[in-house]
């Protein structure tokens, strides 16, 4: 079968560039042949905003490219990750155009909210879920903290959502959990077609030993992902346990201050796969403090696989991930003294905890290997293909 595949690259890779990556690196591994289409945010470098706005709505020059590649790669299907902003809704027209089925993973809410992530001045929103127009993404500024730059992804979703783009061009949604799957229900898309696939790693590290005496976040340093939460846990714990952080983003500043007040924390930045996967095997758990509805929670089956138990909030897919007592444990979201107290449990119950261990990897074995998630992927392309 050959494979389609195409993403916009955000301006620092995250999750969705690895999941991109992975996916297409699994299927040539079963000996499928993978065609890249894919489009970089640094290209909207020297675009003036009216090019870019005309660009996110429909970008022409992406439809006419895409068709041509179609005609000549001729793919058995094509499988979506992300087009905003500069591929752009058009590329769905160019390939249902060409007669070719279309996979949509959704790795977020941008199809119903502007930010992409129901969050808001610190704590979840809602405003725009049900709204064909997102007219409260454009009063609060929530893209970019930008009233123009959030009107132009506002003008982008109610557009396509009112002449149907989605709900006519996509043969099948991606979605990474049940939580996830209900808000995209609410928000409009069709029950029918939406499909839940668990995510997976490849290849997949081996078990860690946790004998690293420290706790450990890994993920975007900002305020949706409970990093303030997590600090205000450890000013609590008054130094009982380290804390590693890996990562970068906006509230780096405010990681650097934490250290300067409490030692026990040490902030890692950035660091290649294998140094991230070393680092969490060692960790005696992983912390997990997200705010906001996460669709998935990759870091956490990260974990998993290297055996380390995850601490998260009780919020979001995170909770059909973990399962409370058994490969971590689940505390009250935003409240950092539930986490502390959850911690302190942890540390009190080291038999318990090395329990977790062996339960984490179970878990990961049982449901997020690559020939699991492979076997699911496959039967949605066969689907598609045959029904088109």
């Amino acid at each position: 079968m050959r494979i389609l595949a195409v993403h916009n690259y955000y301006q620092q890779p995250g999750g969705e560039e690895q999941i991109f990556n992975t996916e297409a690196t699994l299927l040539q591994s079963y000996g499928h042949e993978v065609v890249r289409y894919t489009l970089s945010n640094d290209d909207i470098k020297g675009m003036n905003s009216l090019t870019l706005a005309k660009n996110t709505l429909w970008n022409s020059q992406v439809y006419q490219e895409l068709r041509s590649l179609v005609r000549q790669e001729r793919p058995d299907v094509a499988h979506f990750h992300n087009t905003f902003p500069l591929i752009s809704p058009a590329a769905y027209y160019a390939l249902k155009e060409e007669g070719i089925p279309v996979v949509q993973t959704l790795h977020n809410y941008r199809l119903l909210c502007p930010n992409a992530l129901f969050f808001r001045d610190g704590k979840v929103c809602q405003d725009c879920l049900t709204q064909a127009n997102p007219i409260p993404g454009i009063v609060h500024g929530c893209y970019r903290e930008s009233h123009s730059a959030s009107a132009m992804v506002a003008a982008t979703i109610s557009f396509h959502a009112i002449i149907g783009t989605w709900r006519r061009l996509v043969d099948v949604f991606i979605v990474y959990s049940q939580f996830a799957m209900q808000k995209f229900i609410e928000g409009g898309l069709p029950k029918e077609k939406l499909v839940f696939k668990t995510n997976f790693l490849y290849p997949a590290p081996d078990p860690g030993n946790g004998k690293g005496g420290y706790g450990l976040f890994v993920g975007r340093l900002s305020v949706e992902k409970g990093l303030g939460v997590m600090l205000d846990a450890w000013r609590q714990l008054g130094g009982k346990i380290p804390l590693k952080i890996l990562g970068d983003g906006p509230m780096a500043g405010v990681v650097k201050n934490a250290m300067q007040e409490m030692p026990e924390i040490e902030w890692l930045g950035r660091r290649p796969l294998e140094e991230v996967y070393e680092v969490v095997g060692n960790a005696a758990f992983l912390v997990f403090p997200s705010e906001w509805f996460e669709t998935f929670g990759r870091v956490a089956i990260e974990a998993f696989a290297r055996g380390t138990p995850v601490v998260a909030s009780n919020i979001g897919a995170i909770t059909e991930l973990v399962d409370h007592e058994r490969t971590g444990l689940l505390f009250r979201p935003s409240d950092s003294t539930d986490l502390a107290t959850k911690i302190n449990w942890l540390l009190a119950h080291p038999q318990i905890l090395n329990q977790m261990r062996q339960n984490a990897r179970l878990e990961f074995e049982k449901k997020y290997t690559a020939s699991e998630n492979y076997k699911q992927l496959i039967e949605i392309y066969q689907r598609v293909a045959a029904s088109n």
